[in-house]
């Protein structure tokens, strides 16, 4: 029960750790204190986590980094296009 409640924690918490900055971004529409090699980093990491997940059928694993998997894309594609104007 103790572990459940551990990772069930830690999904939550990392998978609305981006939800702050995706709003800050579309409502400044600066992301010049963001950074690209961050956000590829993250996206790669998410990549990796879901693979896991799935090898290991961890449900929860792969569900949360699928979700963080497009946060940062969705953050990634906004540092892309800000950075332009």
């Amino acid at each position: 029960m103790f572990l459940l409640i551990i990772g069930s924690i830690a999904s939550i918490t990392s998978t609305i750790s981006l939800i702050p900055q995706i709003f800050q971004t579309f409502k400044t529409k600066s992301v010049a204190d963001l950074s690209l090699l961050m956000l590829i980093n993250f996206f790669i990491c998410s990549i990796c986590w879901v693979i896991y997940g799935i090898i290991l059928n961890a449900t929860s694993v792969w569900i949360t980094n699928i979700i963080m998997l497009i946060f940062s894309a969705l953050l990634i594609i906004l540092k892309i296009k800000y950075n332009r104007k």
